[in-house]
């Protein structure tokens, strides 16, 4: 299972070798998935496109009566096209209303955080959600400047909220723009009932692989497959945090700040006999 397809890019990849099998791809984003069932009509005997959000795995393994997973890879970046399409509201680079809705049914969006929530909340999002020092600071400003109209307008008044340290590495409304996104998602419940709901669904031998982007992300994802170790139930197969080397990066550079994790279900006899050397 593909719990995260986007555009496809990896749900094609999966396609592409299976000889057996089926792959089961989910999606938030309804556009996203029409992208992604274009890309994959050749293997669409093999593949099934279902429109939610990934927390709720085990109802759709149940729903399709799928038998236990061989697979489940879960991309948790923001998807190029999300990105490139202005009128989504994702990203400080282009001009286009306050919305962020990965799912454009969701309730809440992004304006209403930033025109309507009292300072207070909104300083606590950005530091809570994207460890933003200056987050009073942005919040006051943002206060101040309301009504903020777009996109474009509310990365110029975050950057004048913002104290200058030197030479910075991010665009000055890069973490704000990410604690909203967060926020209007519900990215971190979605990710904890991801997290808890995703191991039934393994079978004995099933691997896991997760890419995630931020630090507060890969943090939740570790502490999750540690846990799992612990209690003697998966098998962490990435000791070491994977990431990608120069030559990806200059190829695509989105993927700088990936890191991937893999896990492995295992049964409890299979830890015994590992750790007596059989």
């Amino acid at each position: 299972m593909d719990a995260t397809g986007g555009t496809g890019g990896l749900a094609i990849e999966i396609a592409q070798r299976l000889t057996t099998g089926r792959l089961a791809v989910l999606d938030r984003d309804p556009r996203a998935l029409e992208i992604t069932r274009e890309r994959l009509k050749a293997y669409e005997e093999k593949v099934v496109l279902v429109h939610t959000e990934f927390s709720r795995i085990g109802e759709v393994a149940g729903d399709l009566k799928l038998p236990p997973l061989d697979g489940v890879v879960a991309d948790l970046g923001v998807s190029s096209l999300e990105l490139e399409t202005a009128e989504r509201g994702f990203s400080f680079r282009r001009a286009g209303p306050l919305d962020m809705r990965m799912n454009p049914q969701a309730p809440l969006t992004a304006a209403e955080i930033v025109n309507h929530w009292p300072e207070k909340d909104l300083a606590n999002l950005l530091y809570q959600k994207a460890e933003e020092r200056d987050s009073r600071r942005i919040a006051r400003a943002i206060v101040r400047a309301r009504p903020i109209r777009d996109t474009e307008h509310l990365a110029t008044v975050v950057a004048g909220g913002r104290k200058v340290r030197g030479r910075q590495k991010l665009h000055p409304a890069t973490k704000t723009f990410l604690a909203l996104r967060i926020a209007v998602n519900r990215e971190e419940e979605e990710l904890e009932q991801f997290l808890s709901r995703t191991p039934a669904t393994l079978s004995s031998g099933g691997r896991w692989a997760i890419l995630s982007y931020h630090s507060l992300e890969d943090r939740r994802v570790k502490q999750a497959f540690l846990r799992l170790s612990q209690e003697g139930t998966f098998r962490i197969l990435t000791r070491k945090v994977i990431q990608p080397g120069a030559e990806e990066i200059l190829a695509n550079p989105r993927a700088r700040s990936a890191k991937m994790r893999v896990a492995e279900k295992i049964e409890p006899e299979a830890i015994r006999r590992a750790e007596n050397g059989q």
